[in-house]
């Protein structure tokens, strides 16, 4: 468990002079401020997140940036409804060596009330509509935790509820949780038979077509889904009040569709009806075998010396537990200790102004409001990004100029150099034969190729969208004047990982996160894929960053991948020139990495594609010079680009109209001046607004999100209360509390190089 302990405010430093500089100084000022500050935030592994993995990990040296991974409040209710499946709920704090127990739980609780909105609801993302499955899993986690279902703030919550449909318009993965609790039958539940891990490779359903993450999902909630456990709550903890139809009880909610019989959604409800039959009759011959299977699958991937956990992320890491319970393994057994330590690595002590608040833990109808709670609370994040952080923050940081001949990108590099993933994990059966030679099994550096994965550990799944961030970071790092051993290795390993990304490019042309593979859209329709990420296929932003990676390490712009990318990203250009954005938010983040892709590969800033994609992107500047996106633009087009400036999505504009248009251009100026004038000049404590640069300017949003807010920064940052992160598109978002800092900080350097006479494009 980590402490956050907020940094006392710095004296204010605002210089109303400054504001009469020229731009160029200015943001050449805010510049040096925004990279100094971003130096003071590295950590040493010994700094790391994961306290109990940090005391194992060996000291070499390096350095690298981590910060909180924000996630919305389902994080704290699953953490709370496991504990209640697994009767952990009233356990002591500390007891038999471990570290959470039922005062931590408390506090996790008050984070629920922390984060419920006004009018009762809990949501995907600041400024998103309700969620049900949030609502239900916030207000069951709530009741059995001690909160009356005559409270106001339960009252509020309950009537939302039901005008949104109820309970049982939860999700599949909320009604896993449901079901364990007794709350629905499993019928209620898609079926997910074990079986499946039996599946040979030509069957169109097999564990390597799905996405790595769904993959670590299935299969423990397949051995729930044919143990069935259930632990039964007591009557006054249920929640029967939150159901609409109570029929949905005890069968799928999901409809037939009546307008168009022939499809795979109902295909595969009647193959539904089919798998609960022989659950119900045990007439599944293979069900013991394939429990077996599954469970040597998971064991394998669970290993202490190749990851933090199964998957090294939330949702596996719960459901685990949850199954090798019912598969019978006791608490004490390794397996379980090492999987709740890594579980508990994510809990986050909130501290308000460097106290903690005194008073009760919320029982019996406390009313909290979201707007002005600021009670001390543990919060969780889904998983850490260590790798992500540092090499996106290593490569804003070239872009300023800085080189390993300073020793604290030299220890940087040193640090990725050292978390590289060698391991041939599941990437590797989805190989092209003729790649296999190229990527597996050399021992020499220069012939064999590796990636990274997001996490400290994960050896099982190194991604495309890492290696890239990182392999193009190395190189520019690696200083060419002095050219030593130290840098020759950098660019060697960049050289290692630039080949490994070339075997994992998809018949399409285009990259997708973990995996060579195809889009496959049947899979969408399966009862059990709402979290929407079935499978993971191409997408423009992953694509546009590995066509930089590859040009950036040396792989010539004609190369045959190289023109079958561009291929791929120009038939994924919307009509109003954007690209849709995968991995953030949304359409902004999309065009810059594609924008970016097609400059590398050599499109001239003049060309039509070009010019029409930032035409698109001066038409939503917004009047204050920056950029912003909802997250709602994933359930409107029409709001595509549309949104309160953001730090970070002002700077991903800004790079996109550096990569067409001079520096001097009024759009690019406007956006300079909105990042210098919004930079942080005192530190910024939780739950407040922070103080900007130019007298008088408030961050967007700072009146309605701030009293939310229980993240900190430094002075030298900015204030990002939006997310512009996205997990699951529709379903899960993210915040990550770096993007507002090493995106503008590389997105200035650039500006200022360029108004210097610099290229857009450095290499």
């Amino acid at each position: 468990m980590t402490t956050i302990v907020h940094q006392p405010v710095r004296p204010p430093t605002a210089d109303p002079a400054r504001e009469k500089l020229p731009l160029e100084d200015r943001a050449a000022t805010a510049l040096d401020a925004a990279v100094q500050a971003l130096l003071a935030k590295l950590r040493t592994d010994r700094q790391r997140w994961g306290a109990a993995a940090a005391a194992e990990e060996p000291d070499r040296g390096g350095l690298h940036w981590c910060t909180e991974l924000e996630g919305d409040s389902i994080l704290s209710s699953e953490y709370l409804l496991m504990k209640l499946i697994l009767g952990q709920e009233h356990d002591a704090e500390g007891a038999g060596g471990r570290r959470v127990g039922r005062p931590t739980l408390l506090r996790i609780a008050d984070h629920l009330r922390l984060t419920q909105r006004a009018d009762g609801t809990w949501g995907q993302y600041p400024g998103s509509g309700p969620d049900i499955s949030a609502c239900v899993k916030a207000y069951l986690a709530l009741k059995c935790f001690g909160d009356s279902a005559d409270a106001p703030h339960m009252r509020r919550a309950r009537e939302r509820i039901l005008a949104l449909g109820g309970a049982e318009r939860c999700n599949t993965f909320s009604t896993f949780y449901l079901a364990c609790l007794g709350q629905v039958s499993w019928d209620a539940c898609p079926a997910i038979p074990p079986e499946i891990v039996l599946l040979p490779r030509w069957f169109p359903f097999h564990m390597d077509k799905v996405a790595a993450w769904t993959r670590t999902m299935i299969l423990p909630l397949a051995v729930c889904s044919a143990l069935r456990p259930v632990r039964e709550l007591p009557a006054e903890c249920g929640i029967d009040e939150l159901f609409v139809n109570p029929g949905y009880r005890t069968r799928l909610s999901k409809e037939w569709e009546r307008d168009e019989p022939v499809c795979w959604k109902n295909f595969f409800l009647a193959c539904d009806r089919m798998l609960k039959v022989v659950q119900r009759f045990n007439l599944s011959p293979l069900r013991a075998a394939s429990l077996r299977r599954a469970e040597a699958w998971i064991l394998d991937r669970v290993r202490p010396e190749t990851t933090e956990g199964l998957g090294a992320i939330f949702p596996p890491m719960v459901y685990l537990q949850v199954a090798f319970k019912a598969l019978g393994y006791e608490r004490d057994h390794p397996v379980m200790v090492r999987a709740e330590r890594d579980l508990d690595d994510f809990c986050i002590q909130g501290w308000t102004n460097g106290n903690r608040e005194s008073g009760s833990h919320g029982h019996g109808g406390r009313d909290a409001c979201p707007a002005t709670s600021k009670r001390d609370h543990v919060r969780l994040q889904p998983c850490f990004s260590p790798v992500w952080d540092t090499g996106i923050a290593l490569y804003a940081l070239t872009e300023a100029g800085l080189s390993t001949r300073d020793t604290r990108i030299a220890r940087v590099c040193d640090w990725l150099i050292a978390h590289q993933v060698r391991m041939n994990g599941d990437w590797e059966r989805n190989l092209n034969p003729e790649d296999r030679g190229v990527v597996l099994g050399s021992s020499d550096p220069e012939r064999g190729a590796a990636g990274w994965a997001f996490e400290y550990r994960n050896e099982w799944y190194p991604d495309n969208d890492d290696t890239a961030m990182v392999a193009k970071a190395l190189w520019r790092a690696a200083d060419r004047q002095r050219n030593t051993a130290a840098d020759r290795l950098i660019r060697s390993t960049a050289r290692r990982s630039a080949r490994w990304l070339l075997a994992m490019q998809n018949d399409d042309g285009g990259w997708a996160a973990f995996d060579r593979t195809a889009d496959r859209p049947w899979m969408e329709a399966i009862p059990f894929a709402d979290h929407n990420a079935m499978q993971d296929p191409s997408c423009a932003d992953i694509t546009g960053r590995t066509i930089e990676a590859l040009v950036t390490c040396g792989v010539s712009k004609d190369h045959p991948k190289i023109r079958a990318a561009v291929r791929y990203l120009l038939s994924k250009q919307e009509p109003e020139g954007c690209w849709w954005g995968r991995w953030g938010v949304n359409y902004l983040y999309g065009t810059w990495q594609a924008l970016g892709g097609l400059v590398y590969a050599g499109f001239d800033p003049s060309s039509a594609v070009v010019q029409r994609a930032v035409r698109w992107v001066q038409s939503v500047q917004n009047a204050d010079g920056g950029f912003g996106e909802s997250a709602d633009s994933y359930l409107d087009r029409a709001l595509m680009g549309r949104g309160p400036s953001t730090a970070s999505q002002t700077a991903w504009g800004l790079m996109c109209l550096l990569y067409a248009l001079p520096p001097g251009h009024d759009a690019c100026r406007r956006a300079v001046q909105w990042l210098c004038d919004h930079q942080l000049v005192e530190d910024k404590a939780s739950f407040e607004a922070g103080v900007c640069a130019a007298p008088g300017v408030e961050n967007p949003g700072s009146g309605e999100l701030a009293a939310g807010d229980f993240v900190h920064d430094r002075a030298g940052s900015w204030a990002e209360h939006w997310f512009t992160g996205t997990g699951f598109p529709k379903v899960f978002y993210l915040r990550y509390n770096l993007y507002r800092h090493y995106f503008p900080v590389m997105a200035l350097a650039r500006w200022v190089r360029m108004s210097r006479g610099g290229a857009a494009v450095g290499i």
